[in-house]
């Protein structure tokens, strides 16, 4: 089968197509022929040698990606899903050195959910990491209703689902994006939207002279966003944090890994893109020959909506 693959860690030039052999489901598992695979920063970083560690006892070429959707072409046993199922599902490639951007994967039957009845497979294929990353986060933040929760990058992937899903919690979402992106925001359900800059404290702090509950810290500013957040409240870290806390600030680090087989919660995700209340948004997809570019792109920055391998 066809898939991207990186035989050398490097730049955006190491990714080719290659052939490796088609994998085969066993107990508890499902192999889905792939429609399509976002691509994400976690694969610029598996590309660059980020998870070298992690890969070094896998069989090269490994592959990037760590959501798909497509259909259920094979079943291991005790499997509850049906050969034809169309399912999204996320992926760990440093478990096995096989992401999610090949013709097939093979995936515990827990990390797979069927998509929404509305969407296509191009769409449903955004929902699964970026929807459990912030679904592990807003978990760990165990904020009550009427909480402030202050979402940086509020536009991006994951900002995006952070701000639909804390407004789905019934928090009060403070949005954080550029002034291009505030009626995209609101429409996600912010209840206040503040213009990125480096006077984000001290805007947040007008708002709520006490500071917000909570962070969601999307857009990786890490601990300049401290500043805005209440002496004891949180913040939800999706990449490593760097730095220390201040003022009884608990730091929470987000690793999507730990909800990798939580199907309730991916099954949940797809009911609310069903119900229009998830943003689905895809802003370009490409052919496998075409990795390089799509990873390009995304390190350019400004993507709104995500890019897709498509099969």
């Amino acid at each position: 089968m066809r898939a991207v693959g990186v035989t050398t860690f490097g730049g955006p030039e190491v990714l080719e197509v290659v052939e490796i052999p088609v994998p085969e489901p066993g107990p508890g598992e499902v192999r889905l022929r792939v429609a399509a695979a976002t691509v994400n920063p976690t694969d610029i970083g598996l590309r660059s040698g980020n998870s070298a560690a992690q890969l070094a006892e896998k069989e090269p070429p490994y592959v990037p990606g760590m959501e798909a959707a497509g259909t259920i072409d094979a079943i291991g046993a005790g499997s509850p899903w049906q050969i034809g199922d169309e399912v999204m599902a996320i992926v760990v490639p440093q478990r096995t050195g096989r992401g999610a951007q090949s013709e097939f994967i093979v995936v515990p039957a827990t990390s797979v959910a069927r998509i929404p009845a509305n969407a296509t497979l191009v769409e449903a294929a955004t929902i699964p990491m970026n929807g459990l990353t912030v679904r592990r986060a807003l978990d760990l933040l165990a904020l009550e209703p009427g909480a402030t929760l202050l979402v940086t990058g509020a536009a991006g992937a994951v900002g995006s689902y952070a701000v639909a899903l804390g407004n789905e919690a019934g928090l009060n979402v403070i949005a954080v994006a550029s002034a291009g992106d505030r009626d995209t925001v609101i429409g996600f359900g912010a209840s206040t939207f503040l213009e990125r800059g480096d006077n984000l404290v001290e805007a947040a702090r007008a708002l709520h002279p006490d500071g917000v509950d909570a962070a969601i810290d999307a857009a990786v500013i890490g601990a300049p966003v401290l500043g805005a957040v209440r002496d004891g409240g949180k913040l939800a870290a999706v990449r490593l944090f760097s730095g220390e806390t201040e003022r009884g600030i608990t730091i929470v680090q987000v690793r999507v890994s730990e909800y990798a087989e939580n199907q309730p919660a991916l099954d949940a995700l797809g009911r609310l893109a069903e119900a229009g209340r998830l943003p689905l948004r895809v802003a370009a997809t490409y052919p496998a020959e075409r990795a390089a570019e799509a990873q390009q792109r995304l390190s350019a920055g400004g993507v709104r909506g995500r890019l897709l391998i498509t099969f």
